[in-house]
């Protein structure tokens, strides 16, 4: 396919639409998909869609600003390139295609440990980039201790451990679709090194390394405050994007018990169906620090590379500086959990449920090959 020039895109609708056109059956479904019934999927965008804004007006709201703290570096936006295993079949160039457009623009990445090019590689291909590791369990102490010791040489700020993956779920559109991905898990004795994963390992970790740790997986108020117990530096409230466990709940839905359990002792970070501008917003207004950005950067980087991402993550800065402006508040210190409230969803939620318009209006014709 021909080369697309990223400034043609002017939604996000266009970046979904490109991606779709652009990727094979198989990854596609894999991008869209998540597991058994999807219904944790479904919940993430329900979630999102049941929160309403609560604006006010006659500010002065002539200068906003979008940018936040991350890990005591300024950033462009609270977000991060949430771990997506794989990103080589969406994008030339894998994970270190993300870290460059990620670099550009200005936010962090969280490398996958089941992504290629790998670690050193990765940190290689954008040496400025604020970058975080994410591991997999797949081996013993010593083998998680050497991934951590790299990750600190190749200047990773910071170290994640998922846990809510005790067991690889079954993702019933790639079975069907008899997709088979290149990072899926079939060593059975590393596999369950993650299985076995439990609190002992993270007192292991705290005594042992220095880098800051993160619990990624946190879904109830209970284990969020074990977690700052142990030590945790962030707590990140995710369900593996619908991934993993089924019938689970909706990440923004569990995120204020989570933060109150937290209660400042530590930051929280938060993923799940984030499409949108208005939806960064919510989760700020709720107390998140950072939003992970999986399914969405996937899609930038699906439609046009690192370049793609880019204008990804540009367009979305324009959402989110608009709603902003039109909540009255001029940075995100001003918002506060009174600028959101419940309201009725107006639609059923669907993997791509933000943008209501991709069926009626097809990709324009300056986007087509």
């Amino acid at each position: 396919m021909k080369p697309i020039d990223p400034a043609r895109f002017q939604t996000l609708q266009e970046i979904v639409a490109t991606a779709r056109a652009r990727l094979a059956p198989g990854p596609w479904a894999y991008l869209a998909g998540a597991t058994e019934t999807e219904t944790t999927q479904l919940r993430n965008r329900q979630a999102l869609d049941s929160l309403a804004f609560r604006p006010r007006v006659l500010n002065d709201v002539s200068q906003v600003s979008a940018r936040a703290n991350f890990m005591g570096r300024e950033m462009r936006l609270p977000v991060m390139l949430a771990p997506v295993g794989g990103l080589e079949s969406f994008a030339e160039g894998g994970a270190a295609s993300a870290a460059k457009g990620a670099a550009e623009f200005g936010v962090p990445y969280m490398l996958s440990s089941v992504c290629q090019p790998g670690l050193e590689q990765t940190a290689a291909a954008a040496p400025e980039a604020l970058r975080v590791f994410q591991l997999y369990v797949r081996g013993d102490a010593a083998w998680v201790d050497d991934y951590v010791h790299r990750a600190r040489d190749q200047g990773f700020s910071a170290f994640c451990l998922t846990v809510d993956s005790a067991l690889y779920s079954r993702r019933e559109r790639d079975l069907l679709g008899r997709f088979t991905k290149p990072w899926r898990p079939t060593d059975n004795a590393g596999l369950l090194k993650q299985a076995a994963l439990n609190w002992d390992d993270v007192k292991r970790y705290k005594d042992t390394h220095s880098l800051p740790l993160i619990l990624k997986g946190i879904a109830t108020a209970e284990d969020a405050d074990k977690a700052v117990q142990q030590g945790a530096a962030v707590i990140y409230v995710s369900n593996h994007g619908g991934r993993q466990l089924d019938h689970g709940l909706g990440s923004i839905a569990v995120l204020p018990e989570v933060v109150a359990a937290v209660a400042g002792r530590a930051q929280v970070w938060v993923d799940g169906g984030f499409m949108r501008g208005t939806d960064v917003v919510k989760a700020i207004a709720l107390g998140a620090q950072t939003v992970g950005l999986g399914r969405l950067a996937c899609l930038g980087l699906a439609a046009a590379g690192p370049a793609g991402l880019v204008r990804t993550l540009q367009l979305l800065e324009e959402e989110i500086a608009v709603t902003l402006a039109l909540l009255g508040v001029r940075s995100f210190a001003e918002l506060t959990p009174r600028h959101v409230t419940t309201a009725m969803p107006v639609r059923a939620p669907s993997a791509f449920s933000a943008f209501p318009l991709l069926e009626e209006y097809p990709l324009p014709a300056d986007l087509r090959d």
